[in-house]
C-alpha cells in the first residue's frame, strides 16, 4: 500500500477515537508539523505521522491511562500519578507502536516528549513539540503570533519561548510542573547564555 493511502486510513482510525475538537487539533498539528519539517529539512512523512498520532490517547479517561500503564508496565512518576492526564504522551507512544504499528523510534519519541520536551531533542521531537503549541486552532497561548513566526526562523528559540511561557503559566495557575519540562528549559536555556 502506498504511503498516502496508509495515511488516509490512519487518519480515519484516529477520527473514530477522538472527539471533533481533538481531531481538528490533531489535523492542525499534522499539517503544521509538515510545514515545519519542510522549512527545517526534516522528513515530512515522519512529521505528519507523529503529528497525527501525538494525541491518540488524549481522549482516554484518566482511569484508562492509568490502567494501560499498569498493565503494560509503563512507569508512572508521582506527579503523573496525581495528574493522570499527563500520561497521554506515554500511553500515546505505546499505542502508536502497539496499535498503529509505528516502529520508527524518532516518531515514537516525538509522541512521547511532545508535552514536556527533553534534553537533546531530535529535530522531529522539536517540530512536534512546537507544532502542538502553534497549530492554527490554538488561540489562548501568550506570545502566539510571535512564536508562530519564530518557529519558521529559529526552531530552538521558539522551543525555548514555549517552555518559558508554559512554566510561567503553570506557576501562575498553581498547576504542578513535570520536572522534565523544567530540565528541558534549563538545557535549552544554557545554549542561549
Amino acid at each position: 500500500m502506498d504511503k498516502a493511502k496508509e495515511m488516509r486510513k490512519l487518519r480515519k482510525k484516529i477520527e473514530k477515537v477522538q472527539d471533533a475538537k481533538r481531531f481538528e487539533h490533531t489535523l492542525g498539528v499534522e499539517y503544521t508539523a509538515a510545514a515545519l519539517a519542510m522549512c527545517h529539512g526534516a522528513s515530512v512523512e515522519d512529521a505528519r505521522l507523529a503529528g497525527l498520532l501525538h494525541d491518540c490517547a488524549k481522549c482516554f479517561s484518566d482511569e484508562k491511562r492509568l490502567s494501560v500503564c499498569e498493565k503494560k508496565n509503563i512507569p508512572i512518576t508521582e506527579i503523573e500519578g496525581r495528574n493522570p492526564f499527563l500520561l497521554h504522551a506515554k500511553v500515546g507512544a505505546f499505542l502508536a507502536k502497539e496499535k498503529y504499528g509505528v516502529e520508527n523510534r524518532d516518531v515514537l519519541n516525538a509522541i512521547l516528549y511532545h508535552t514536556t520536551g527533553r534534553e537533546g531533542m531530535s529535530l522531529l521531537e522539536k517540530i512536534i513539540f512546537v507544532a502542538d503549541y502553534i497549530e492554527p486552532g490554538r488561540k489562548q497561548a501568550p506570545n502566539l503570533p510571535e512564536i508562530r513566526r519564530l518557529a519558521f526562523q529559529d526552531l530552538d528559540k521558539a522551543l525555548l519561548w514555549i517552555l518559558e511561557d508554559t512554566l510561567k503559566y503553570l506557576k501562575r495557575s498553581g498547576g504542578e510542573t513535570d520536572p522534565m519540562t523544567e530540565l528541558t528549559w534549563r538545557y535549552y536555556k544554557k545554549d542561549t547564555e
